[in-house]
């Protein structure tokens, strides 16, 4: 591979890119030397047909459980009075076939896929592809190389389209932006809601007893059980479908005329109250469709299709009209209509079936509730919760202890203070809605600013799905006194705390962001920094990309020294999937050489987990080792006229770190290849093209020898490394109004005490740990 040096801006004399320049500022943005854009680089692999056949069939066990154990209480609850008359049935049986192909299958099968966050669904995974082409991002820590990622794929907006003018409008205002993530929490919270709904409304016959088995076998991971479960739902769908199949063609063949929209026009003609309020209950022919969204990231977009329309859809087609088939005949069993409907012969068998299904619906719910809840906390909206992998294969499926058990306790509040399936099937579909309402909201956006869609198309779009959702959820507001305010209560519970913790996030930001330390401040203190530097490495974390923190300028000044080498750490998570290893972490050095001071920004996605704190450090130190190599190899370049290296150089492009291992090694730029590093300047520009290399001992560059200070590193790094943590506390000003102080002094306060401790989330040892504590006020 080669690298390319930009001639063109050195001839204008442009800093922009020249990664070797690294003292002529003191504390420049940070230039990205660890990571480059690679051109045709896809971070999802191409699949064989029998790979996506293989995932297509996984997909049923974990996706689809929700929406296939639907026809157990649909008829039920869509008339909890009983049927009037067989027009009654036919009509409600049409609603149902219009509502299962227009909402699960053309709005999320084949449009809302499409805008998956390379491979994740779910409400935040929507949020994140907006970020990333709209500033709208709350906490304003972007910077440019954040788009140089393999990961951060986005398409540039034409000025005069009508994109531009959708993104110059968000961007605009503050009170925009705030609404916009008021929505993803409000669907986010709709989703948890969800997650609790699904267990109480499937195992509501064995209620409780199932619910504890259920969520006390979570932290197994849903790998293990995987290939259980598939076969499972695989078998319930071929039963619904066989038993649907039969019941049509043994009872009554005119419901095959149900693909009539004339029948839903005489259904609201004859009892346009009674219909209307009966939508609550055919609404719940498409719960789990906003699960099989979140859950996307286990598998492919082309299986979840495939699975889908092969299996899935007929086979719930065949199950509602024979349904309504059997009910022709026997109105007066409408209370159990899928049980009534079975033959004799296998009636016991499909019992034991659809319980197993059952169980294995609350399965896919619940994993969307800890993959959503894990990104919420990601992107800063959520207390911090303990998340740990269950699959070393799949990066997906996790487990959060926390939240599982608060999910297990809601669900037994619920399935013991309803009284019957109806009730819970009204809570159920409130939230149910809410969703699939916020998740159309947000692909309108989407088509408008990330896909450039023609407006017309998506007015289109958003015009009959908005309207079919809006009249659902008009119907089951109408029942919030009959079950439908349980989950309005809980979404509210959980949207308040996750607006006050993002609150809280934005206001100890825009602390350190006002009250970093200016350079020349430190550069007064000369080299040992006023203080004793010991021996050793402090790690000192901060949320700055860019700047000295407030609380250095606090610990030197009540400690009387200070570690040998100091590095500014900055966790920051980026609106993306997932950040590769090897553009995980950004190095920059702060002052002088003889300060020994640097800055590292380690990048993570809303999928990735912190390492453990022993893996963190050695990548840590050892990008840090191979920086110093490198700095001086480009003041090496940037010395010689022509750009060229000594022969030795000349050998390959990449860095070997001290522990033998190889660094890719770039700067930003540009090359006409498929596999090259693709920077922002125009492929017009002259280039010249250089190869080098760094060799693990000599001299490199005119500032001295490259190993003293790797040698002074690792003397500092034997010594021992601590990790330095603000133990920020929050209070609001005494002139604040009494919102503000409950919502600050109180609500804030818990939530800080009770989630987990930032040193327990990085996994930081005690006797390696120092809190520096501080207040300020908002």
């Amino acid at each position: 591979m080669e690298t390319e040096i930009d001639e063109e801006r050195e001839m204008n004399g442009s800093d922009k890119g020249r990664m070797w320049s690294l003292d002529q500022k003191i504390d420049q943005p940070i230039e990205d030397t660890e990571a480059g854009h690679i051109r045709g680089m896809d971070v999802r692999k191409e699949l064989s047909g029998l790979m996506v056949l293989r995932l297509a069939f996984q997909s049923l066990g974990v996706v689809y459980g929700d929406l296939g154990t639907s026809p157990l209480y649909v008829f039920n609850s869509t008339f909890p009075d009983g049927v009037r008359d067989s027009e009654d049935l036919m009509g409600a049986l049409s609603l149902i076939i219009y509502t299962l192909t227009l909402i699960p299958l053309l709005k999320y099968v084949f449009v809302v896929m499409r805008a998956n966050d390379n491979g994740e669904g779910g409400t935040f995974a929507l949020y994140s592809l907006l970020c990333r082409h709209v500033k709208v991002n709350t906490i304003p820590n972007q910077h440019r190389t954040d788009e140089e990622l393999t990961t951060y794929s986005r398409r540039k907006i034409e000025d005069k389209s009508f994109a531009a003018r959708t993104k110059k409008w968000l961007e605009a205002k503050v009170d925009r932006q705030n609404a916009l993530l008021l929505l993803v929490l409000v669907g986010t919270c709709m989703v948890i809601g969800d997650g609790i709904f699904t267990p109480a409304i499937s195992v509501v016959a064995v209620a409780v007893l199932i619910l504890v088995i259920l969520f006390s076998v979570q932290h197994y991971g849903t790998d293990k059980v995987g290939w259980l479960f598939a076969p499972a739902v695989l078998l319930w769908f071929l039963c619904i479908g066989s038993i649907g199949a039969y019941n049509i063609c043994k009872h009554d063949t005119v419901v095959l005329k149900a693909f009539s929209p004339v029948y839903i026009v005489k259904y609201f003609r004859v009892g346009t109250k009674r219909s209307w309020a009966s939508l609550g209950g055919i609404m719940l022919s498409i719960t789990g469709t906003e699960a099989l969204f979140a859950d996307l990231g286990h598998f492919s977009t082309l299986a979840v299709q495939i699975a889908f329309t092969s299996i899935v859809f007929p086979c719930l087609l065949l199950q509602y009209m024979g349904q309504a088939a059997y009910l022709m005949h026997h109105q007066e069993d409408v209370k159990e209509a899928f049980y009534r409907s079975i033959p004799d012969l296998a009636y016991w068998p499909v019992f034991v079936i659809a319980t197993m299904a059952a169980v294995i619906a609350s399965q896919a719910t619940i994993s969307a509730t800890f993959t959503i809840i894990k990104q919420a906390v990601s992107l800063g909206c959520f207390p911090r919760v303990k998340v740990l992998h269950t699959s070393k294969d799949i990066s997906g499926q996790i487990y959060i202890p926390e939240i599982n058990w608060i999910l297990m306790v809601l669900c037994i509040i619920v399935t013991i203070g309803f009284n019957n399936t109806t009730q819970i099937g009204n809570a159920y579909g409130t939230a149910v809605i809410g969703v699939m309402l916020v998740t159309t909201l947000l692909m309108a956006l989407i088509m408008l600013v990330v896909w450039r869609s023609n407006w017309l198309l998506v007015l289109l779009f958003t015009s009959v799905f908005l309207s079919i959702e809006l009249v659902y959820f008009s119907s089951v507001l109408f029942k919030v006194n009959q079950g439908g305010w349980a989950p309005l209560v809980i979404a509210a519970v959980f949207l308040i705390i996750m607006s006050v913790w993002h609150y809280g996030t934005v206001k100890r930001y825009e602390f350190e962001l006002e009250s970093k330390v200016s350079m020349a401040w430190i550069l007064g203190l000369g080299p040992s920094l006023g203080l004793v530097r010991v021996p050793g490495i402090g790690l000192l974390y901060t949320e700055l990309v860019n700047g000295v923190p407030h609380i250095f300028s606090h610990l030197i000044t009540h400690l009387p020294a200070i570690h040998s080498i100091v590095v500014f750490v900055c966790l920051k998570y980026l609106p993306v999937n997932t950040v590769p290893q090897e553009e995980r972490f950004l190095v920059k050095r702060i002052g002088p050489k003889d300060f020994h001071m640097f800055r590292c920004v380690a990048r993570y996605g809303y999928k990735d987990l912190h390492k453990k704190d022993d893996d963190f450090e050695k990548m840590l130190l050892d990008k840090l080792s191979a920086f110093i190599r490198y700095e001086s190899l480009m003041e090496s370049i940037s010395d010689s006229e022509d750009y060229s290296l000594p022969e030795e150089y000349q050998q390959a492009t990449t860095l070997d770190t001290e522990n033998g291992n190889q660094m890719s090694l770039h700067a930003i730029s540009t090359e006409s290849s498929q596999n090259s590093i693709v920077s922002e300047r125009s492929p017009q520009q002259p280039v010249r093209h250089v190869r080098f290399s760094v060799p693990n001992t000599g001299t490199v560059g005119n500032s001295g020898t490259v190993d003293g200070e790797i040698q002074f590193l690792n003397d500092c790094r034997d010594s021992g490394v601590v990790h330095i943590m603000g133990n920020t506390i929050v209070r609001a000003r005494r002139d604040s109004g009494m919102i503000k102080k409950i919502v600050v002094d109180y609500i804030y306060a818990f939530l800080r005490r009770i989630c987990r401790e930032k040193s327990v989330i990085l996994n930081v040892p005690h006797e390696s740990l120092l809190n520096v504590g501080q207040v300020f006020y908002v």
